[in-house]
């Protein structure tokens, strides 16, 4: 294959050439980002509501479901659009921006589950001095870090892709621009980037996971000391909505990696990948909605507000 090295388009193949499939998908993820959207601008604004939720362990909650909303936001409408108008192409540029959010977004997402890991294990293993250490200086310097981590991840990738020339071969099997994809479409020497995304791999995302069964091995010795059922129960129903969170996400991706690790069908990875991107993002706020008896406060508090707005609204309106 020749070399060409200024791209103007990728082409992105989707998950199905079939025109009745296709309807049928934009549907099904249609109503999964709406869901996804609703749902955790929801958790958002019954944090806000609720003064009784302006607590580090919510602070570090409104940011995830305010990363979910990103995360999915970077790929899921250019995939929709696609879908809707019948193009498959991206242009080079949106590539790399695509790249660089979704890496952005997936990476702080990794440090907000550690966070609120860290902000469990304080609060139950250390009650006493919870709110010395987890003061919002704290929290603020976390959240910034987070952020900051994250977004030289994703330069760091991007910029090494700018390196590269592309083959004239520029199809990809997936419906957004994803870092292993393009790297296959690379006719550069990728071994830099293979370098870097091994050794970032280990210190970015198992460091964290090992961080957080840490964290919760000393929670659960922590919850087997307390002396009554209802001391347990209290303890558990504040880290269980996490726990389940964390296990969705990290299970979910190791799913992605053992799918492409197993088969060689590129539209069946490009499947797994696609279910990865919003399946954790949209059972978020089941879980915590469902688990979570405090945010499950906020939310009818939420609605009392609203409903308080909309009587005040009609009044005047038929006052008028």
């Amino acid at each position: 294959m020749e070399n060409q090295t200024h791209v103007l388009e990728f082409v992105l193949l989707g998950l199905s050439e079939d025109t009745e499939l296709q309807l049928l998908i934009f549907g099904l993820f249609l109503s999964m980002y709406l869901v996804i959207i609703f749902g955790n601008l929801l958790i958002i604004l019954a944090i806000i509501a609720d003064s009784h939720l302006h607590t580090p362990m919510y602070f570090f909650l409104s940011n995830l479901s305010f990363t979910d909303i990103c995360f999915t936001s970077t790929t899921v409408p250019k995939m929709l659009l696609n879908i809707q108008t019948k193009t498959k192409t991206i242009t080079y540029e949106n590539c790399l921006s695509q790249m660089f959010f979704f890496i952005l977004f997936g990476q702080l997402e990794i440090s907000l589950l550690t966070a609120m890991a860290y902000d469990r294990f304080v609060a139950i293993c250390h009650p006493l001095q919870y709110t010395v250490i987890m003061k919002p200086q704290v929290c603020g310097l976390l959240l910034l870090t987070s952020w900051l981590l994250s977004v030289c991840v994703s330069l760091l990738h991007d910029l090494m892709v700018l390196r590269w020339s592309f083959c004239t071969e520029l199809e990809m099997p997936q419906v957004f621009c994803e870092l292993n994809q393009v790297i296959r479409l690379a006719c550069s020497d990728t071994f830099l980037n293979d370098l870097v995304l091994y050794f970032e791999t280990g210190p970015l995302s198992v460091i964290p996971l090992i961080g957080i069964l840490f964290s919760y091995s000393k929670i659960a010795s922590s919850i087997l000391r307390i002396s009554t059922m209802e001391g347990k129960y209290k303890a558990l129903s504040t880290c269980g909505s996490h726990l389940s969170v964390v296990t969705l996400f990290y299970s979910t991706g190791l799913g992605v990696y053992l799918s492409s690790a197993a088969t060689k069908n590129l539209r069946a990875i490009a499947i797994a990948s696609v279910m990865y991107m919003v399946v954790t993002p949209m059972l978020n706020p089941f879980i915590y909605s469902l688990r979570n008896k405090d945010i499950k406060k906020g939310l009818k508090k939420l609605r009392n507000i609203l409903s308080i707005k909309g009587h005040f609204v009609s009044s005047s309106e038929k006052c008028s």
